[in-house]
């Protein structure tokens, strides 16, 4: 980089031929019931159910408000963080996962009634939300 490459703005990069700029990277899971399904629901195969039992989960977790806006913020910032390959990964566990998953696994926390259960090392339990609840994302 030369001294005056410094003072710079961005949009006077040369960007190639055509102009174009730099392609925004695509989503993994396109939505948080995608993420739900296919990959948290498997890293927290943690035995839970009613009664007293340590951990909640309702295998519908979309139908709870609190439960809903937690798993989209989890979903959203795993998906920003997975581009760092450095400490990304770390990040989200740190700052986002052992934040929301204690308080959604709570035996007080939004599943507290939930009768779901599943057996020590098994995935969380799931049921498939109705599919306009929860558009790809991708696609859009």
């Amino acid at each position: 980089m030369t001294d005056i490459d410094a003072f710079r703005d961005s949009d006077d990069s040369d960007d190639g031929e055509n102009g174009a700029a730099e392609k925004e990277p695509s989503l993994f899971y396109g939505s948080a019931d995608e993420f739900v399904r296919e990959r948290l629901r498997y890293m927290y195969a943690r035995r839970v159910g009613p009664g007293n039992a340590s951990f909640r989960w309702a295998a519908r977790w979309w139908e709870y408000p609190e439960a809903l806006a937690r798993v989209d913020a989890l979903w959203r910032a795993w998906e920003h963080l997975r581009l760092d390959g450095a400490t990304g990964s770390s990040t989200w566990w740190i700052e986002h996962a052992d934040h929301h998953m204690p308080i959604l696994m709570s035996p007080e926390g939004p599943f507290a009634k939930s009768e779901d259960k599943n057996n020590a090392g098994d995935p969380l339990p799931y049921d498939p939300p109705p599919p306009e609840l929860f558009p790809d994302m991708r696609e859009n």
